[in-house]
């Protein structure tokens, strides 16, 4: 669901065109869905991204807690060093630095930590999206979906958005 590859879209381009060329007369429905749209609508996925903002927002503020407490050591130490002999100044300014080296990877771990978070998330809706999709694509006649941002259709003459029934049918199916 992620991302076509190009050997998938050239197989399709080749199934179509075989039938095209083989003489037989039909009509091809296209569909197109925004998971995207379908992910940030549906009910659980509001409630993952609800999820998110709160971890985020602790993980910011324990960060913006420890980033205060370096600034004030900073300042402490700008206020001091005139009178401090060259030790002292090394030593606090390692332990300076040490703080900061210590926020940055506190903070790359964070963001990490949420990353991997809201994949484990996400991944059981996108799995429950691909399967609603296929419901609501054959209910629709439809012969062929694509995921819009990952093989957009410049043009199709005939071409259903299945986004909104896809996400009316999601939230009825999985409360």
């Amino acid at each position: 669901m992620r991302g076509v590859s190009m050997k998938t879209l050239f197989s399709i381009g080749l199934l179509v065109s075989s039938l095209l060329v083989s003489g037989q007369a039909f009509a091809l429905v296209l569909g197109k869905v925004d998971v995207q749209k379908v992910l940030v609508s549906v009910d659980q996925g509001k409630k993952v991204r609800d999820q998110l903002k709160k971890e985020f927002d602790t993980k910011q503020n324990e960060i913006k807690k420890e980033e205060d407490k370096i600034r004030k050591l900073q300042q402490d130490f700008e206020k001091q060093s005139a009178v401090m002999n060259d030790k002292a100044k090394g030593k606090k300014q390692k332990e300076i630095q040490d703080q900061i080296m210590g926020l940055q990877q506190k903070s790359m771990d964070y963001q990490k930590t949420i990353q991997d978070m809201e994949n484990n998330l996400k991944r059981p809706i996108l799995e429950n999206i691909k399967k609603i999709v296929e419901e609501v694509s054959k209910d629709s006649n439809v012969d062929v979906t694509f995921e819009v941002s990952t093989a957009p259709v410049i043009y199709a003459k005939e071409e259903k958005d299945l986004t909104d029934e896809v996400i009316k049918k999601y939230n009825k199916k999985y409360k």
